[in-house]
């Protein structure tokens, strides 16, 4: 076991540095590149910062449909259930990840009280968590998965006691919002109060108060312009360069804005990725806002649907190559493309082409403000597709996670 656990980490390795670097090992790029793919080794996203509720609008699913998506954290991947899609094929080049949706699954083909499956991937601390592993989902799991979480960390303890301790702390990202409020906690600011608002115009008035002041500091100031800084929302140096270009007040400005439209642009009660930001976990409320999938009024749907979810570690690319001719319907590459050059965009966008059915759909984010593909995928390959452009901005504007550039949808063989 510990050998297959040995191989699953290699090919996560494999991926991501086939993905991320660019550059020689030894010059300043190269030794950001690879202290990324280090630091995106192991589990990033304990939640996925792409609102489902958005992509669902955007990819119109069919009960006949085929969506091919990166998993991250499967809160995508699980709400796309709720739509009624045939099958989903979940691709993701972390193993990690895979292990986190195969835990899902599990959970779901054993779980059947709504208030037990919510404690365990909504609330995430309780010690009964692990005892529903224990007793349930372990030993549904498949060999690998199961290795994965209860596998020792470095404390010694098994990684399914997170969930006893609050998953939603722990991961790259976790550990990132986590800093975060440590260092804004240490200059005076805490993110909590936030969480005090009761309206919109109070939610403004706070983020004025309390979080906008913190990007004045020195410290702040010197640290977003470090790379490595920003490693734990999953941005490589690429995508750095990409955000610090979006506007002409540099990458302090860009970050701002974004935290910013998190804090004010949307009612915290409706908004799960303001509670994980400012509160790191959802709402304690029964009616809480949390993912789709997680809603007691989607439980039964997603249980008996679960079956139509297969998970795959593998690279995009290299996972639509294995399929047949237009046999996809929909592709979700969340902001995978910001890591890629433009041999693998043209890649990419050859094998989408490939396999996507009439009418099919691709929806993706950017980091910047910025179409990303015309002038770097060839025009044979894009002038099959439309891109919405009215459209995308109108669910852009909709997204609640609020950390991207822009959304973007094409419509395979649509009209203008």
């Amino acid at each position: 076991m510990t050998q297959t656990i040995r191989a699953v980490k290699r090919t996560t390795n494999l991926g991501l540095n086939t993905a991320v670097h660019r550059s020689k090992p030894l010059s300043r790029a190269g030794v950001l590149e690879r202290m990324f793919t280090l630091a995106f080794s192991g589990l990033v996203y304990p939640q996925i910062w792409e609102d489902p509720v958005v992509d669902m609008a955007a990819l119109a699913l069919q009960p006949s449909d085929h969506l091919v998506a990166i998993a991250s954290g499967s809160c995508n991947i699980l709400s796309y259930l709720t739509a009624d899609p045939a099958k989903i094929s979940a691709i993701d080049l972390n193993g990690a990840h895979i292990a986190l949706g195969h835990l899902k699954l599990a959970a779901l083909a054993e779980i059947d009280d709504h208030a037990v499956f919510r404690r365990f991937f909504g609330q995430a601390q309780s010690k009964a968590n692990v005892e529903t592993y224990d007793r349930l989902i372990a030993p549904r799991l498949d060999a690998v998965s199961r290795a994965y979480w209860e596998g020792r960390n470095l404390a010694g303890r098994r990684r399914i006691e997170v969930f006893a301790r609050n998953f939603y702390r722990y991961g790259l990202l976790g550990r990132f919002i986590g800093t975060g409020h440590f260092v804004a906690r240490r200059l005076g600011f805490d993110p909590r109060v936030m969480l005090k608002a009761k309206t919109m115009e109070e939610q403004r008035a706070l983020f004025d108060r309390h979080l906008a002041p913190v990007f004045d500091k020195k410290l702040v100031r010197w640290l977003v312009r470090q790379p490595a800084s920003l490693y734990g929302l999953g941005i490589p140096p690429a995508q750095y360069k990409a955000l610090a270009a979006d506007g002409d007040a540099g990458i302090r400005a860009v970050l701002r804005h974004r935290l910013e439209r998190l804090a004010c642009g949307f009612d915290l009660k409706t908004n799960y990725f303001a509670w994980q930001a400012f509160g790191r976990g959802y709402g304690p409320e029964p009616d809480a806002a949390v993912p789709p999938y997680l809603e007691r009024g989607h439980f039964e749907a997603v249980k008996a649907r679960a079956g139509r979810v297969s998970y795959h570690q593998s690279a995009i690319t290299a996972f639509l190559e294995k399929q047949p001719a237009e046999s996809c319907n929909g592709f979700v590459l969340l902001d995978a493309q910001d890591w890629m050059n433009d041999a693998d965009l043209t890649a990419l966008w050859a094998q989408i082409t490939r396999s996507a059915a009439p009418g099919a759909r691709v929806i993706f984010r950017t980091a910047a403000d910025e179409r990303l593909l015309p002038g770097r995928v060839p025009e044979a390959i894009l002038s099959q597709w439309q891109y919405q452009e009215e459209r995308s901005r109108e669910l852009g504007a909709r997204d609640r996670s609020s950390i991207y550039g822009a959304f973007h949808l094409y419509v395979r063989g649509a009209a203008a």
